[in-house]
Parts: structure tokens; C-alpha cells; sequence
């Protein structure tokens, strides 16, 4: 099957047409959450969810035992979702466990389940493999970036969710801050939210908290901060005040950074990498790196940094004030 949009694919599941295959390419989680939201409920009624959508694991799951569910009668609806998280993971197989994966699965798009939409979720496939030229033959291909799409429609439902509002031009402004990442720009527009209350979100907001990623990677800091490198620490802070990024917006950075990493310790350590991404609202490799330096920052450090953060915060609303000092001192303290 040819490659759909994110547009394209709404209209074709607008339309009532079904597949016999999904294939969800990519690692935006923004845009693969909703896309799994709108298939469940394009197909499965709210009382049947329950009976009628399943999730499996590559890495966990046979791939004998999907086919079975795939082809298995769905209770209480005339159609199923079953979803195939990590996908990729069967690349990482052995030769002949590849060889069979591939067998089971040409052999059910045979005669697919025809109450049965069958997703497969990846961040990324090999297309010299077997598998992937499968999927990419069998399933309806739908790439998880926005490519030449606008993202604004998406930034603008989100500020609307939200229960903030923000215009066109302020919804295109969000997205090149943060390089049309929209699980970022999900957070973003989190921050902007509470700091605008109810009045609409304007470009100069942006301006004032929204720190762009082209310049700057939060997790670089949290890296320095680990090991108290309180001179290195400096040397970054006065790098970003000499590119123009904001006090306010940075403390606000900081400490989103610092609850993420709150939560990440909180997580089981047998959690899977889908389950760290989907936990935490953040990218698979994010998540993954958010994990690796909670381990690496004693709980109370992160409880202690908070609160040094909500002070600065404080102090930089209070108008006239030198706001580099207020910055050097926090950096000072998160590294004492």
C-alpha cells in the first residue's frame, strides 16, 4: 500500500474504510497517541473498548499469539483493534525466528480478519528486511512526522484542550521553537497555559518561556548539575543569556526537567522503553536519558532543586531585579 498523511489517513478512517493493516512509523508520541485514539474510535464502540482493543509487546509476545488474536471474533463489537507496540524488536531476532515472524505474518495478510485492524508500531524499520518491505506492501504506511503538513490544527486542539487559546501565527511560532516537535510543544503549551490564565497565549509569552531547541538541550544541564560542576554550570548559564534565552524561561525549563526526573525515579526498573516514553509524555530516546541521569541524582537533591526553582521563580516575577544574579545564584545553589 502507498504511504498515507496524517491527513490523508484521517479522511480514508473518516470514510469508514477499513484495513487489514496499520503501520505508525515513527517516534513522535503526540501524533502516535493520537492516531491510536482515532482508529479505537473510529472502530470500537466506548462499551466495547474493554473487549475489543488489545496491546502486545514485540519484544514479550509471540508473534503466533497476535495472529491468533488478530483472528479471533471480537466480543460485543463487529470490529477490533489490536496493536503491536515496538514492532522492531523482531528485527533484533535470530535468523530463522526472523524467517518465521515474516512466514506467520505474510501467511495471515493472506486473508486477513476482515473485523480485525491489525496496527504495527515502529520507530524506525530496517527497509532492507524482510519485515519492513511486509508492512510496506501490506499495511497502510503512516509516518509520525508532520513532514510538509502544518502542525499548527494540532498545536491549536492541544491549547484548546488545554483550555487556553493561541492563534495560527503563535501555534507556527511554537512549533520552529521547538524544531515541530509536538510532544514538546505539548509540554510548552502546558507551562504558557498557567502562565497566561485566561486570556489568549501571545507571540511575546513565547518569547518569555519557551526556550528554543535549536540552542539549547535541557538534559545537557541536568548532566552538569548531576556531577555539581558548578564552574561548567556558569559557563553554560552565561552562554544562554548571551544567545537571548529568558531567565524565566529557563527556570521554567529546569523545572520541568527536574519533576521528569522526580517521576522517572518512581518508575519500576523493569519498565520497557514504550512504557518509560508513554509514563513520562516524552520521546523514547528523552525518556531513556531522562531515566539513566534520575539514577544519577539523589531524590532529595531533585525535592531541594525544586524548591530553589519555585524561589527563583518568585524572585524574577518581582520586576525590577538583576535577573543574571538571580540565575548565578540558583545555578549556586543546585550545585552546592
Amino acid at each position: 500500500m502507498p504511504e498515507a498523511s496524517l491527513e490523508q489517513f484521517r479522511k480514508k478512517l473518516e470514510s469508514g474504510a477499513a484495513v487489514p493493516a496499520v503501520l505508525l512509523l515513527g517516534s513522535d508520541t503526540f501524533l502516535r497517541d493520537t492516531l491510536r485514539a482515532l482508529l479505537v474510535e473510529t472502530f470500537v464502540p466506548e462499551a466495547a473498548r474493554a473487549w475489543a482493543v488489545s496491546r502486545h509487546a514485540a519484544k514479550e509476545a509471540s508473534v503466533h499469539d497476535i495472529v491468533q488474536n488478530a483472528q479471533s471474533l471480537p466480543m460485543l463489537a463487529l470490529r477490533q483493534v489490536v496493536f503491536v507496540e515496538e514492532a522492531e524488536a523482531w528485527e533484533g531476532l535470530g535468523e530463522a525466528a526472523r524467517e518465521e515472524t515474516v512466514a506467520a505474518l505474510a501467511a495471515y495478510f493472506k486473508d486477513p480478519a476482515p473485523f480485525t485492524i491489525l496496527v504495527f508500531e515502529a520507530a524506525q524499520l530496517d527497509q532492507r528486511m524482510k519485515f519492513a518491505k511486509l508492512l510496506g506492501e501490506r499495511a497502510l504506511v503512516v509516518k509520525l512526522s508532520l513532514g510538509e503538513e502544518s502542525g499548527a490544527p494540532f498545536v491549536m486542539q492541544m491549547a484548546k484542550d488545554l483550555g487556553a487559546k493561541l492563534d495560527a501565527a503563535c501555534a507556527e511560532e511554537l512549533l520552529d521553537l521547538v524544531n515541530n516537535d509536538l510532544s514538546r510543544a505539548r509540554s510548552e503549551l502546558e507551562k504558557l497555559a498557567a502562565y497566561a490564565g485566561k486570556r489568549a497565549i501571545t507571540e511575546g509569552d513565547l518569547d518569555a518561556l519557551v526556550i528554543s531547541s535549536k540552542r539549547y538541550d535541557v538534559w545537557q544541564l541536568a548532566d552538569i548539575l548531576a556531577l555539581r560542576k558548578r564552574d561548567r554550570a556558569m559557563v553554560f548559564l552565561d552562554n544562554l543569556l548571551r544567545h537571548g534565552e529568558q531567565p524565566p524561561a529557563l527556570v521554567g525549563a529546569m523545572a520541568w526537567m527536574y519533576r521528569k526526573l522526580l517521576e522517572a525515579q518512581e518508575l519500576s526498573p523493569h519498565s520497557q522503553g514504550w512504557q518509560i516514553a508513554r509514563q513520562l509524555g516524552m520521546r523514547p530516546d528523552t525518556a531513556e536519558q531522562a531515566l539513566r541521569q534520575s539514577r544519577k541524582i539523589p531524590r532529595q537533591q531533585l525535592l531541594d532543586g525544586l524548591a530553589a526553582l519555585g524561589e527563583a521563580d518568585n524572585r524574577l516575577k518581582k520586576g525590577k531585579i538583576d535577573q543574571r544574579a538571580v540565575m548565578e545564584f540558583l545555578v549556586a545553589r543546585l550545585t552546592a
